[in-house]
């Protein structure tokens, strides 16, 4: 038998409010997601004056950060990305148009071995979307290290 963790709203709220005060902190208008292992968004946040287009961003970046496991980043960096020209998942970006990003901004959610969700940061320049990002990721850290090897008890 297989367990499965779900993230809930009460789980992605706070991630939200870490993510806000980053962007405040650093004067950034930013749209941020939380979704599910499945890509299904649990919650999202347009903060003031955040593009209209970063709702769709920030979407697609929490989508294909769990859906593919990784950073979204990860996809273009080199010299190894995957989907940068001439390496295996060229193109790739190109399955599930509007859906899968492969740039600066999404990130995986991780608990006790399995992705249970991703992160989607759009609004900022690239090192914006990360510091956000990383706040977030901290705040999900924080509030799941309570439980850690606690599961099987």
């Amino acid at each position: 038998m297989h367990q499965v963790h779900r993230i809930t709203l009460d789980d992605a709220l706070p991630l939200l409010a870490a993510g806000r005060a980053k962007a405040a902190e650093i004067g950034v208008r930013q749209t941020l997601c939380v979704c599910d292992d499945g890509g299904n968004v649990v919650a999202l946040h347009r903060l003031p004056g955040a593009r209209l287009t970063g709702v769709d961003i920030a979407i697609a970046k929490a989508f294909t950060a769990a859906g593919h496991e990784r950073a979204t980043h990860l996809f273009n960096e080199p010299p190894g990305g995957p989907a940068l020209p001439g390496n295996e998942a060229f193109g790739i970006s190109h399955m599930l148009p509007g859906k899968f990003a492969v740039f600066v901004g999404g990130f995986p959610l991780e608990f006790d071995g399995q992705i249970v969700g991703g992160i989607g940061i759009s609004g900022g320049n690239g090192k914006q979307d990360k510091a956000v990002g990383a706040a977030m990721l901290a705040e999900f850290e924080t509030r799941t290290a309570a439980y850690s090897g606690h599961l099987a008890d």
